[in-house]
Parts: structure tokens; C-alpha cells; sequence
């Protein structure tokens, strides 16, 4: 594991939520076009997940493009497993990817 508390913080709340979202804003009030079309892709498929607004805690906004080594924000997580960002969860989701890993990994959505 890591002495990173960040890291650790990251780690907990990925654990503790089968879809999690780092984005920019909240599920209700989105803070950028990104994270918006990722919400608008679980909303439409009634997915329940967390979302963390970066933009309250710098540390976490930082933190989490180490984390995955990943450069931007939003950053999709499903049980455990990081998925990317909004180009690749956009994409996921108009070929049936999406809905594939979601069967996989046990999430109940619907299917629109």
C-alpha cells in the first residue's frame, strides 16, 4: 500500500462505492461539460453512484490523476476497476460496453 493519505483517502472511497465518480461539480450541479455527459450517461441508465467533486478539495483533485495515472477529470470507477474518463465512458456506452461491464460487475441500470 502507500503512506500517501491521499492515496489512502482515494482507496477508501473507491472501496466503499461500486460506481464511484471523481468529477468537477455534483451529480446535481455539474461544474464542467466532462463530467456532465458522464452523469448524463449513468442518469440515463438510472445507475446509483457517488459522486466526489474535486473541486473541493484540492488534494483530491490532484491526487486522484496520480492515483490512476490518468490526467483528467471525471474519472469513472466501477467496483474497484478505473474505467476512464468521459471520451471512453461515451464511447462504452453507445457500442455496449458499458452495459456489458455492468453486467459483469453486478450494477443494476436500465437498459434505454
Amino acid at each position: 500500500m502507500t503512506d500517501n493519505p491521499v492515496f489512502a483517502r482515494i482507496q477508501a472511497d473507491i472501496d466503499g462505492n461500486d460506481v464511484l465518480l471523481y468529477m468537477k461539480g455534483n451529480p446535481m450541479f455539474p461544474q464542467c461539460g466532462f463530467s456532465a455527459a458522464v452523469v448524463g450517461v449513468l442518469s440515463q441508465m438510472k445507475v446509483k453512484f457517488k459522486g466526489v467533486d474535486v473541486l473541493q478539495d484540492m488534494e483530491v483533485r490532484e491526487g486522484i490523476k496520480a492515483f490512476s495515472n490518468w490526467p483528467t477529470i471525471p474519472q469513472l470507477y466501477i467496483k474497484g476497476e478505473f474505467v476512464g474518463g468521459c471520451d471512453i465512458v461515451r464511447e462504452m456506452y453507445s457500442t455496449g460496453e458499458l452495459q456489458k461491464l455492468f453486467d459483469a460487475k453486478g450494477i443494476a441500470y436500465e437498459n434505454v
